[in-house]
């Protein structure tokens, strides 16, 4: 039998990694003052980008970081700093400002690069683990992302300080997120491929039946023509209009199995008999997330789209599902 007890070496050394990081990223809550307001500012202040760079596991983390501003409202990206020395650094600018991370503040990669930003003049944001560092001193404002130790037994892999790193980041991208006023819609803009992003922006005419997709009839409609319609549609169901275009009403296939029920003869019967009236319509500009709640708290599997009573759309619940909305 497998020992899922603290006693297992495995387990011991997994909860005593958890607990040596989790007490690193709780000493960062006593670092979130004058320097990190100060980074704050530079960056509500730019007019450019925010460029992050980083030499091995602070670039990977470096390039998360670049990311999640990106996708929260601050435009920023990631510049590998060997890279930056051979070209890539004509893609700063004095407009940008620069967040270099280093756990010891001396990688020799990204030292290179300080008198090169200081020529441009660009703002540079340290976060280091040493404030006696090279990279510390030479910055217009650093971030402390020192830990006690790393959760390797051998003190080399970098697990801890990386951990802390990504948090001072994600705190940066919060608080920056915070000050813009950013909003959910914001967010869908820049994640349109996403589920949240088609909840947010996706409306009913993105995707509604329009014009001849429309089913049609009118008042004095034969039952038996309105069921051609409603099956040529493939919808369940037809408005029911004026020769304006104005609605009416509607007939479903509920509306048809009422009136057999009533026995009412289907031969000699128009559609203005057996429809229901002031049916359920919303107009084009709503989401078709909003739709989708309508017709569950509705229980209904369609709706019409009109504009001023006249129809413009009719949307069917499978139109929502298959755009992902859900």
């Amino acid at each position: 039998m497998t020992d899922f007890s603290s006693e297992n070496p495995m387990i011991a050394a997994g909860l005593r990694t958890v607990e040596i990081e989790a007490d690193a990223v709780a000493a960062l809550q006593h670092r979130i003052g004058r320097e990190f307001l100060a980074a704050c500012k530079l960056m509500i202040a730019c007019q450019g980008r925010v460029i992050v760079t980083g030499m091995g596991k602070s670039g990977h983390i470096g390039k998360k970081i670049a990311a999640t501003f990106a996708s929260t409202g601050t435009p920023a990206f990631f510049v590998h700093p060997g890279e930056a020395s051979h070209g890539d650094l004509g893609m700063i600018t004095e407009q940008d400002v620069v967040i270099a991370i280093s756990s010891s503040g001396g990688s020799t990669e990204v030292i290179t690069l300080l008198p090169l930003l200081k020529r441009l003049g660009t703002p540079l944001i340290a976060m280091t683990g040493n404030l006696d560092s090279p990279l510390a001193q030479q910055s217009d404002t650093h971030l402390d992302i020192s830990v006690s130790s790393e959760a390797c037994p051998l003190g080399l892999a970098p697990t801890s300080s990386t951990t802390v790193t990504l948090v001072m980041g994600d705190a940066l991208a919060v608080a920056l997120l915070e000050a813009r006023g950013f909003t959910a819609e914001d967010f869908a803009f820049s994640h349109p491929g996403g589920t949240l992003g088609r909840k947010l922006l996706l409306k009913v005419e993105d995707i509604m039946h329009s014009g001849d997709a429309i089913p049609r009839v009118l008042l004095s409609t034969p039952i038996t023509d309105a069921l051609i319609e409603m099956s040529q549609k493939g919808l369940g169901f037809t408005t029911v209009c004026d020769p304006q275009g104005a609605l009416l009403g509607v007939l479903t296939d509920g509306d048809l199995r009422r009136g057999l029920d009533q026995k009412i003869d289907i031969y000699s019967a128009v559609s203005g008999d057996l429809m229901t009236t002031e049916p359920l319509n919303i107009n084009s500009h709503t989401l078709a997330a909003e739709a989708l709640n309508l017709m569950e708290n509705r229980k209904i599997t369609s709706l019409i789209i009109s504009d001023n009573s006249t129809v413009i759309g009719v949307l069917h619940l499978h139109d929502i599902l298959k755009a992902g909305v859900v």
